[in-house]
């Protein structure tokens, strides 16, 4: 039987195969181990191993080196964003607090502006054990209050709830939710952890949390967060920076440049050396054998520099969202001799993805045969968007450094491995060499003459 047992080793084979169709991986670490769902933020070392224009050479893996639900979503998409975050300042009441009227009004202090400078409540006993909760102070925010995320640097376990009340002159308090709750639960090395308070758009200056229960010791926070509604900002470009080749060809005089990469190019800006205006014209292709696309309308890029500083042309939106490798400029009039720097600008996309199966996840990219299983993910978070309300957002995870698997030869086209036919022949051959071994061992057995 033991010259068998390498059959046993077939489905790990298998599972490694899938990671031998790609370029290189990245560890993934998450935020919080319950998260559900993740994103990643693409880095430009990703980008440059990428090589299919539609990013299908790219997947997360879980720790059995199967593909788990992944999607790409543009830059601009509401769960591809950071969610805004303004830290706040808090203030814990004194722990007999719970039994006095909680009249905020003998606020000791409070700044022109409105802001909290110290929090005393007459009447308390500032040495009185117990958690009689905290006040937060959001009168700088300009925009509601969606939720609120704290830090702590308490160890032991816990379930907390509180009711959170909001008010601008604290005074008058009005309850806007009635049991939020912060967990920190631990069983052997896996832990659960709440550290979330969604609300309902908040406006107000003041912001009030107190235990519903009866807790020995208030919590030991370390910060709160204000996360808040409206539009996030859109992420500043990034920028690649091309050295190219002067060329003349029947079509004149003009500068090539090589992309390495998928980026998802939106701007493009033209570097050149001292003082100098010229009008251009931006093109592209995604190979020798394509023809030349118009990337961005003409325009007239410029460099001054004096005494009083330098100025310089913004940079200039293209037509379209371009991932083209080749690309090429074209003065608008003679006298470029040298070719200038040409700048790509573009915005990371973000990778959604299912913690499906167990951790670690890593994100695999880079190849020329292999392609992103289609999954219903946009779907799918669309629903959990609706269910959780439309400021949702999912975990975060950071890629970590880069590991080696196939390298260049992930990057040679080829035709697609189709590893479970060739594993099910392999189970199959080694089905029938384990029941010939079987045979032959109870021919070698059978007595004389029987």
């Amino acid at each position: 039987m033991k010259k068998f047992a390498w059959l046993l080793v077939l489905p790990l084979v298998a599972v490694a195969a899938v990671a031998d169709d790609y370029a290189a991986r990245w560890p993934l670490a998450l935020e919080r181990p319950d998260g559900g769902a993740y994103r990643v933020v693409l880095a430009p070392d990703v980008y440059r191993q990428l090589q299919s224009s539609d990013l299908r050479d790219l997947v997360v893996t879980n720790a059995a080196g199967q593909p788990v639900a992944t999607a790409v979503f543009p830059p601009d998409a509401p769960l591809a964003q950071a969610g805004d975050s303004v830290a706040l300042a808090w203030f814990p009441l004194p722990g007999d607090a719970g039994a006095t009227a909680l009249d905020i009004a003998a606020i000791s202090e409070v700044a022109s502006d409105g802001s909290l400078r110290r929090v005393e409540l007459r009447g308390a006993n500032p040495d009185a054990a117990g958690d009689s909760g905290f006040v937060i102070d959001a009168s700088r925010l300009r925009e509601p209050v969606v939720a609120l995320r704290f830090s702590w640097s308490d160890s032991q376990a816990f379930d907390r709830g509180y009711r959170v009340s909001a008010s601008d002159d604290l005074r008058q308090w009005r309850e806007i939710e009635p049991d939020g709750r912060l967990v920190q639960l631990r069983n052997g090395d896996r832990r659960v952890i709440e550290d979330r308070i969604a609300l309902p758009g908040v406006r107000a200056k003041y912001l009030r949390l107190q235990p519903n229960t009866r807790q020995p010791a208030s919590l030991a926070l370390t910060s709160v967060r204000a996360e808040l509604a409206g539009q996030v900002a859109a992420s500043a470009l990034q920028w690649e920076q091309l050295q190219g080749r002067r060329v003349e060809d029947r079509d004149g005089v003009h500068f090539e440049y090589a992309l390495a990469g998928r980026f998802p190019v939106e701007a493009a800006d033209v570097v050149a050396a001292g003082n100098s205006t010229r009008g251009w014209l931006l093109q592209s292709r995604d190979g020798d054998d394509a023809a030349w696309q118009t990337a961005a309308a003409p325009w007239v890029a410029y460099r001054l520099d004096s005494s009083e500083g330098s100025t310089r042309s913004p940079p200039q939106p293209l037509d379209r969202l371009v991932r083209d490798r080749q690309w090429r400029l074209q003065a608008r009039s003679d006298g470029a001799q040298d070719a200038p720097v040409l700048r790509l600008g573009y915005r990371p996309e973000v990778v959604l993805f299912l913690a499906e199966g167990q951790p670690p996840f890593a994100l695999l990219a880079g190849s020329a045969r292999a392609a992103r299983p289609a999954t219903p993910l946009p779907q799918l978070i669309d629903t959990l968007r609706a269910a959780r309300g439309r400021d949702w957002q999912p975990a975060v995870a950071t890629l970590g450094q880069r590991e080696e698997l196939a390298g260049a030869a992930a990057l040679r086209p080829g035709t697609p491995i189709d590893w479970k036919r060739w594993l099910l022949w392999a189970l199959l051959l080694g089905g029938a060499l384990l029941v010939a071994g079987f045979a032959a061992s109870l021919l070698r057995k059978r007595p004389p003459g029987g």
